[in-house]
């Protein structure tokens, strides 16, 4: 193993922020988000496949009313939210380290509030592995409160309508759509926060699609 992963899983370890297997809150956090790490009321959003957790910094360091958790399987790449989030004191920011298959293991019903899908991969050849294929936008529906809101933003117009299709075709409510985000009166939404990827398409001259929804 490379010496700075290494480094960074060992900071990972360390870290309070970072939920991950072989800490007590990995098996115990289920439905006790709220009451044991962050110890508030507060709505929860989760940015699922979070990389580098940059969404779920921008957000928690502007939205302080609101808790943060950006989940994702590499522990390498959310070190570095952990870390930003923690150099800036931001109680309402954690990190999950697990695969999204098995949210409903970390997540009661309705204890969420809002999701957000940031460039997530297309999976072009394999829908069964796109986040927003049927099997995990039913998952989702498991632990979002009634009425939760989900956000898809990515490069991949594909993707954008395959999720188009698949909200309908499962009776949900669209709620936003543009296919120029930055041209669109979301283009603020988010406190200029882009992803590693999103910065990478946007160089390249990709326009950024966007959703809103809902499942119910």
């Amino acid at each position: 193993m490379a010496k700075k992963k290494l480094f960074r899983f060992q900071q990972n370890a360390q870290a309070f922020n970072v939920i991950e297997q072989g800490k007590e809150l990995y098996t115990t956090i289920k439905g006790r988000w709220n009451e044991v790490y962050f110890k508030n009321n507060f709505p929860i959003t989760l940015e699922l496949a979070c990389g580098q957790g940059e969404l779920t910094i921008a957000f928690a360091k502007n939205i302080p009313q609101r808790n943060f958790i950006g989940v994702d399987i590499k522990g390498a790449r959310i070190w570095k939210g952990s870390q930003e989030a923690l150099a800036a004191s931001l109680g309402n920011a954690a990190f999950l380290r697990t695969s999204i298959r098995y949210m409903e293991e970390f997540f009661a019903e309705g204890e969420v509030d809002e999701i957000y899908l940031v460039f997530p991969d297309p999976q072009p050849k394999q829908a069964q592995y796109r986040l927003t294929n049927e099997r995990f936008l039913r998952l989702y529906q498991k632990f979002l409160k009634p009425s939760g809101l989900l956000h898809l933003k990515t490069d991949n117009a594909p993707l954008y309508h395959y999720t188009l299709d698949t909200v309908q075709k499962l009776g949900g409510k669209i709620l936003f759509q543009t296919t120029s985000f930055y041209e669109s009166e979301m283009k603020d939404a988010h406190f200029g926060a882009r992803t590693f990827y999103e910065n990478h398409f946007i160089q390249k001259g990709e326009v950024v699609h966007y959703l809103r929804f809902r499942l119910d």
